[in-house]
């Protein structure tokens, strides 16, 4: 539909970031696929396994089970926090009549603030000796029976881990949320407050069906940098104690760098690239059926 020379114009500004896009995304993708089907240490020999890496994976290594189930509990909590409050305070934001530009600010700082400066600073939160602000909170509100050290107790440190992360990107997506909000035509709704319909009928009936389309981008983005996600938790725990805290990502690191096996590392990546693919697809299928229905 576009002219020759409306076509040549699209391809000169699509070909850069399309080369840079298999160079580093396409191509180390397709290196792991490879080096998922020998045992190599990095320095000698490759060796050949075929699929024994996959099997390995998938029935012999408890500590992957463990990080797979530890990195889905990682995403579900992440999300909560995320996109439940992101469209919370995005909700809120429409309805502001002052101090909307600082409200957002304060919220898109933690985007942009260093991840070992958000690590460090929530391991001192999380202290039990000095005592973190947390432990202190708890104290200071008569319930000091539930001081712990948040980030040593196999019971919560997967969540202690999780919230620096939800909590980092809850302001990216508020305003990409918000934005969406700002755009629902304000003749739906006078005419729907007209009909007598209430805040939570304004809601669910005409705000949310018309940003449906951005939830849904904004959900797999918040998806697959979950499913993703390496250093907060690295930073904090390094997948401890035990495994409390390993996720798939941490645990294909420590691997290829710590055990250099850059084999079953590369079958790991593969598995991580494969769930986010699956995550995607799951997302984009429950989604637009649950808005076509």
């Amino acid at each position: 539909m576009l002219p020759n020379r409306s076509r040549l114009s699209v391809l000169v500004f699509l070909l850069p970031p399309l080369l840079l896009y298999c160079v580093a995304v396409l191509f180390p993708i397709v290196q792991s696929m490879f080096l998922s089907f020998f045992s190599w240490n990095g320095i000698s020999d490759m060796e050949f396994v075929g699929l024994a890496n996959y099997v390995r994976m998938l029935t012999a290594d408890d500590i992957f089970w463990r990080s797979f189930f530890n990195a889905l509990g990682y995403l579900a909590i992440c999300l909560v926090l995320q996109l439940g409050g992101a469209l919370l305070v995005a909700s809120l934001l429409t309805s502001m009549r002052r101090g909307r530009e600082l409200i957002k600010t304060l919220y898109l700082l933690p985007a942009v603030i260093s991840t070992v400066a958000i690590a460090f600073l929530f391991v001192r939160i999380y202290s039990i000796e000095p005592v973190g602000l947390l432990n202190q909170l708890l104290h200071w509100i008569g319930l000091g029976a539930l001081e712990r050290p948040w980030l040593s107790d196999i019971n919560t440190v997967l969540t202690a881990v999780s919230a620096p992360e939800g909590w980092r990107f809850t302001g990216l997506y508020m305003l990409i949320i918000y934005a969406a909000l700002l755009s629902v035509p304000q003749e739906l709704e006078e005419a729907a407050r007209l009909d007598g319909a209430s805040r939570w009928q304004l809601f669910t009936k005409i705000r949310f069906p018309h940003i449906m389309p951005v939830w849904i981008t904004t959900t797999i983005m918040a998806t697959t940098y979950g499913l993703r996600g390496f250093d907060i938790p690295y930073l904090m725990t390094n997948g401890g104690p035990g495994q409390s805290s390993e996720l798939l990502t941490t645990y294909m690191y420590k691997t290829a760098f710590s055990s250099t096996d850059f084999g079953y590392a590369s079958t790991i990546a593969v598995f991580i690239v494969v769930e986010c693919l699956v995550a995607v697809g799951l997302i984009l299928f429950l989604l637009k059926r649950k808005a076509d229905a």
